[in-house]
């Protein structure tokens, strides 16, 4: 048996600041006042040049989620436009700075951007997913406004199989230093747990942008949650003129509180940087103690105690906000998946922003970051209908090979002290049989095992599938110079293929794509290959395979959330394989994943006209309208040791024990209106969870899931679901209504979502149909402190209207 173990840090960024994010200097987010223009505009970089009849915007801002939907556009981007783009802001930097050095931080901008201050460029980041940082103190007029201009091109807006967004569309920051102060992602820390004792190894590397040396000490507190210290130390370190340094020290904490799933317990690490006794720069780092242990015959544990995962992958976007995402809508999604029983989210197929693993370290989510999906050569991208007609290949591997190590090493650098991490992936699906690698293995027989589509048998004139060992090596040592204590792992797709490679031997963990039927025989070729599942489906069968095999240690559902990109022929906006929709909003395979996932009592019951009530390629829906005797399959997901059906109190549907190999109970039942029930009973015939489906009647009105909403003035966002209910207030699931939204005070409309993949309608106003009966608006405040009013109407409905206070 062969065991690896990885003793990750355990990192939150504070919600307050981006001490712990940039990790040094008085970073403020400078979002608002930006103008921007949708076409090439290369004297916007000068400052004298005129924007007064630009579009005012706020950042974060995605352009092409605005755009017009068009069949003429690629499906991949949810036929969405790309585009070349400008923003502009001018910033008064006061005299009383002079002295300080300024920077200019970017969690990300898609993509192939440039930046300028006072027409100077600070340079190019080519990578729309990278965060990074510009020193624009040379370029810098003190006391006076200065001119910062961000020119970004997507106009290859067919760049990556899923849609990107377009844009300046994460958090940007303005940081003032002094000239001695922490580096940039400068603080690293990572626990060491011996028995009681947390052990929390540190590093904090310092540069010196000065003329003069200095001398300087370093003083690390730590914090338990009630804010009083309980470990400290001090080191004293010089630093040349010009220079960098770093100095290296631990603390330890008897009895300290582990970081797990249920009980996610943070301590603050404060890093101060004291010259000549005072001080001149800190960082305020969340952090904690815990471990990771994988194993190639029992798996992964946390903490020392087996578990699985049981993760989802998870693209960027959601639905009408594109890849802008706000953090409180982002944090509404992560504890949606979690309630599921979802435990670990694999970022397909690169970094996010920064405020989502904040959120997954605070909600207690493992977390798979990810880095690419294509390397030195294009993959297909569907440009008419997902796996149809002639593929497009733009990309971004045209960049990969000048900026691919520097790239994940960013990614490593930035995201290391977050204790939701628990591996870097170097790469999904680069292996894909054909796209663009072969090797001969392809051509197949008895003796290769290989059994996976490929355009194709094998190619000679294709690029060598042998390149993959010789890159993969180079890419798992970038992830090691900024981080040891975790493993690197990717995705395979053509795990076949890549056994005749060196590529799953870089790996300290091997991803297998759709390749359940691989498990055994590789777990017995390869004894010391720690696997597990990064990217499956839905089916019953490879969650089964996970379940029953002590050695795999996990599964991620492709996919946790339905994204934009990636659509079938026109009418689609995206793909619709979530457990929860465009909307937020919880779709019966997620409550079928809840049935396998969740420890919550739970049961779920939806209907359908048909007799494939075991499989899930069909969603049942809560629906209880069909026409009278007609035949009705009625599905159920739960948890419970058995389940019984009833109508209007009478049992109609026998009692059934759960079945462990299909994980759904069903009856086939004729319609009579009224109220259906599933109801869940233990072994023992007592019952422990219940679950109704009504008949409803005309829709007569809109209702509102919260009459009371709260939000944070400065940029807080309230989802509001509107649901359309008939005379009884019973939902009316059928219904289709077209609502209106109509804001006032110191609110505004984000945007309006039904879930609906098939509704390409202009979702850029504040008119859209409802789906299934409902729609979720996203409503943000303005920063004022008038209450935010929200009228929803339709024609011959009743019409509903929600106050939102702010705070």
């Amino acid at each position: 048996m062969t065991t690896k173990r990885f003793l990750l840090p355990i990192f939150i960024l504070s919600c307050l600041s981006a001490f712990s994010q940039i990790s040094f200097g008085d970073a403020q987010k400078i979002n608002d006042n930006w103008t921007f223009i949708l076409q090439d505009a290369p004297e916007a970089k000068n400052t004298s040049y005129d924007d007064s009849k630009w579009q005012a915007v706020g950042l974060p801002h995605d352009w092409s989620v605005k755009g017009q939907l068009s069949p003429t556009l690629a499906s991949c981007t949810g036929y969405l436009p790309g585009g070349i783009g400008w923003y502009r802001k001018n910033i008064n930097i006061p005299k009383s700075k002079s002295g300080e050095k300024v920077y200019f931080y970017f969690e990300g901008v898609y993509n192939r951007s440039e930046v300028f201050i006072n027409g100077h460029s600070l340079g190019k980041r080519p990578n729309g997913y990278i965060s990074f940082a510009y020193d624009a103190t040379p370029y810098i007029k003190y006391g006076a406004d200065n001119t910062i201009a961000v020119r970004v091109d997507h106009s290859l807006s067919a760049d990556s199989r899923w849609y990107t967004g377009s844009g300046i569309y994460r958090n940007v920051w303005l940081v003032y230093a002094n000239p001695v102060h922490i580096a940039q992602w400068g603080v690293y820390a990572y626990p060491e747990v011996d028995k009681n004792t947390g052990i929390l190894n540190i590093e904090v590397a310092l540069e010196n942008g000065s003329s003069s040396k200095a001398t300087l000490t370093i003083v690390n507190e730590l914090l338990g949650s009630d804010g009083k210290i309980v470990a400290k130390s001090s080191q004293k370190v010089f630093i040349a003129a010009n220079q960098g340094n770093k100095i290296a020290t631990k603390i330890n904490v008897k009895n300290a509180r582990l970081w797990d799933l249920e009980n996610p317990y943070l301590y603050h690490l404060k890093t101060t940087v004291f010259k000549d006794g005072k001080s001149i720069d800190s960082a305020v780092t969340q952090t904690g103690f815990r471990n990771f242990t994988f194993d190639s015959n029992k798996g992964f544990a946390l903490n020392g105690t087996w578990m699985k995962m049981k993760g989802v992958c998870l693209h960027h976007d959601a639905g009408v906000l594109g890849s802008a995402v706000p953090r409180d809508v982002l944090k509404t999604r992560l504890k949606t998946l979690k309630e599921i029983g979802v435990n670990a989210i694999r970022t397909s197929h690169n970094p996010q922003a920064p405020d989502f693993y904040e959120l997954c370290d605070e909600i207690g989510l493992l977390v798979l970051n990810e880095a690419y999906d294509e390397w030195e050569f294009p993959k297909r991208k569907w440009l008419q209908g997902w796996n149809q007609g002639v593929p497009g290949f733009e990309g971004t591997y045209d960049i990969f090979a000048d900026w691919a190590e520097k790239d994940l090493e960013d990614m490593v650098h930035r995201d290391r002290n977050h204790l939701s991490v628990f591996a870097w992936s170097i790469g999904n699906e680069v292996d894909y049989p054909n796209d663009p690698y072969s090797h001969p293995v392809l051509d197949g027989g008895k003796d290769t095992g290989f059994s996976q589509p490929a355009y194709g048998g094998y190619k000679k004139e294709a690029p060598d599938a042998m390149r993959l060992g010789s890159i993969a090596k180079r890419l798992v040592a970038a992830v090691k110079k900024y981080d040891k204590s975790r493993p690197a792992t990717a995705g395979l797709a053509g795990v076949a293929m890549s056994n005749e490679t060196e590529y799953p031997g870089a790996l300290d963990i091997v991803g297998y794509n759709y390749t359940e039927n691989k498990y055994q025989s590789d777990h017995k070729k390869y004894p010391k290959r720690v696997i597990f599942g990064s990217e499956n489906v839905h089916d019953m069968g490879p969650w089964l395979a996970v379940k029953n095999n002590e050695h795999i240690f996990g599964q991620f559902l492709w996919t946790g959330i339905d994204y934009l990109g990636e659509s079938g022929s026109w009418p689609s906006r995206g793909f619709y394989s979530g457990l929860v929709d465009l909307a937020g909003i919880i779709k019966p395979r997620g409550y079928f994943r809840q049935s396998l996932w969740s420890d919550k009592p739970m049961i779920y019951a939806g209907t359908y006209i048909g007799d494939k009530g075991t499989e899930l390629s069909k969603d049942a829906w809560p629906l209880w309208n069909y026409k009278e005797g007609q035949m009705i399959r009625v599905v159920c997901y739960t948890n419970a040791a058995k389940a019984r059906l009833e109508l209007n109190g009478t049992v109609i549907g026998v009692e059934k024990q759960y079945d462990e190999k299909k994980g759904v109970i069903y009856w086939d039942v004729p319609f009579t209106s009224g109220k259906l029930e599933a109801i869940g009973l233990s072994n023992d015939g007592k019952i422990v969870s219940r679950y109704s489906i009504l008949s409803s009647q005309q829709p007569h009105a809109l209702v509102v899931n919260d009459k009371n909403s709260t939000v944070d003035k400065q940029k807080g966002v309230a989802k509001i679901i509107v649901q359309v209910v008939d005379e009884k207030g019973l939902p009316v699931m059928l219904s289709d209504n077209e609502v209106t939204c109509t804001v006032s005070g110191s609110g505004t409309l984000l945007g309006l979502e039904a879930g609906n993949n098939t509704d390409m309608t202009d979702y850029t106003d504040n008119v859209q149909r409802v789906f299934h009966g409902h729609l979720v608006a996203y409503i943000q405040a303005t920063g004022g402190n008038e209450p935010i009013t929200v009228q929803f109407s339709s024609n011959w409905l009743k019409p509903v209207e929600v106050t939102v206070k702010v705070k």
